[in-house]
């Protein structure tokens, strides 16, 4: 193994034990708070020190069975009792500043960066605790639940409950109206296509304006890194400032981001503009997602009509999509972290009252039109 290797192992299992001491330190906070909403943060944000641990552990090539064990230090076993005598508010100086310290420990490594612009995000939360604000809850996190946070799931279950609810609406109008079921057919065909390509549409519009804006964003902030990069490095050291950071640690913190110009430029693009670099998103992506989600929903009052159930097709409608509007209601309040028989039960309420509704203005206008 060459020096430069010795050398990358020791600072990989340097960042490895920290980590570790960071899911006992918050784990040992979660257990110490009364408040459960409290209780539930310290839990989330150990489960994302968990995964920079798992971060650490593949740099340095280990197994899940490899990863040594880590021993709750003093200092975290201290802090957690303190913290159960006087209560995690108390507690939450001592804790910011060694999530000061970790980010700090991570500065000018481009390898660390997504784990430092994290920790960074760790230390608004633990800001927001302190003052007894209950924070947003969007923790970094891989896989699923990164999806879930910034909004990719949320955007499709909202999609598939928009063509649901619309084209629900419009089957029912025309139906209320006619008792032909090839015209409530050719209606709902219709406004699912006009539904569907409506919304992706304006989703590519929308998501091309956002990328654009924001790579525009981007490039000026790089060059003024680049031509006043002590003009920025006052910048981020007075957001750190504000974060709960001392003076000292600020400016040490500052002074190491900006000696290396892409972590400063990945630094500044989340504290000072709030964009993820590596998270603008793509106008086709999300113009397939809009158009697939809203069929989705879209598709299922038009169903009974398709499958050619003419004398049941409009209690197969209703039914069909009073099921699909409480999975779909239930879906959104299970995202958003409430009641799910709640959620679905407002949703279902709110779609047959549209529904309803225009089925009541379609009998009067076929009436009107007979």
């Amino acid at each position: 193994m060459t020096q430069s290797q010795t050398e990358n192992q020791a600072r990989y299992r340097r960042y490895l034990e920290a980590e570790q001491e960071a899911v006992a330190l918050y784990a040992a906070m979660a257990r110490a708070e009364k408040d459960p909403r409290r209780a539930e943060i310290f839990r989330e944000l150990a489960e994302s020190e968990q995964s920079h641990v798992a971060y650490w552990s593949d740099k340095l090539g280990l197994h899940a069975d490899d990863i040594p064990s880590s021993r709750v230090s003093f200092r975290v076993w201290l802090l957690g009792r303190l913290a159960r005598l006087l209560g995690t508010r108390l507690i939450l100086p001592l804790v910011l500043r060694i999530e000061g310290d970790d980010t700090v420990m991570y500065a000018g490594d481009p390898e660390a960066a997504q784990v430092m612009a994290e920790g960074v995000g760790h230390s608004q939360v633990l800001h927001d605790l302190r003052e007894g604000r209950i924070p947003d809850r969007n923790m970094s996190s891989p896989g699923w639940e990164r999806a879930v946070a910034g909004g990719a799931v949320r955007a499709a279950v909202l999609g598939v409950n928009d063509g649901l609810v619309s084209n629900f609406g419009l089957v029912w109008g025309v139906a209320g109206g006619t008792s032909d079921t090839q015209i409530v057919l050719l209606a709902g065909v219709a406004g699912l296509l006009a539904g569907a390509f409506s919304m992706a549409a304006g989703e590519y519009v929308s998501m091309r304006a956002h990328r654009d804006l924001s790579e525009y964003r981007l490039e000026v902030e790089r060059i003024e890194i680049e031509e006043l990069p002590e003009e920025e490095k006052r910048e981020l050291a007075l957001i750190y400032r504000l974060k709960g950071m001392t003076e000292e640690e600020a400016d040490a913190l500052a002074e190491r981001i900006m000696q290396d110009p892409e972590v400063a430029l990945d630094t500044m693009a989340r504290e000072e503009l709030g964009i993820d670099p590596t998270q603008l998103g793509s106008p086709w992506g999300a113009t397939i997602s809009s158009f697939v989600s809203f069929t989705m929903g879209a598709v299922v009052p038009v169903l009974p009509y398709a499958l050619g159930a003419t004398g049941s097709a409009f209690l197969l409608s209703g039914v069909l999509s009073a099921i699909a509007l409480f999975t779909v209601g239930s879906a959104l309040a299970l995202l958003s972290r409430k009641g799910f028989l709640r959620g679905g039960l407002r949703m279902l309420i709110i779609g047959m009252a549209t529904a309803g509704v225009t089925f009541g203005i379609g009998s009067l206008i076929g009436i009107t039109l007979t």
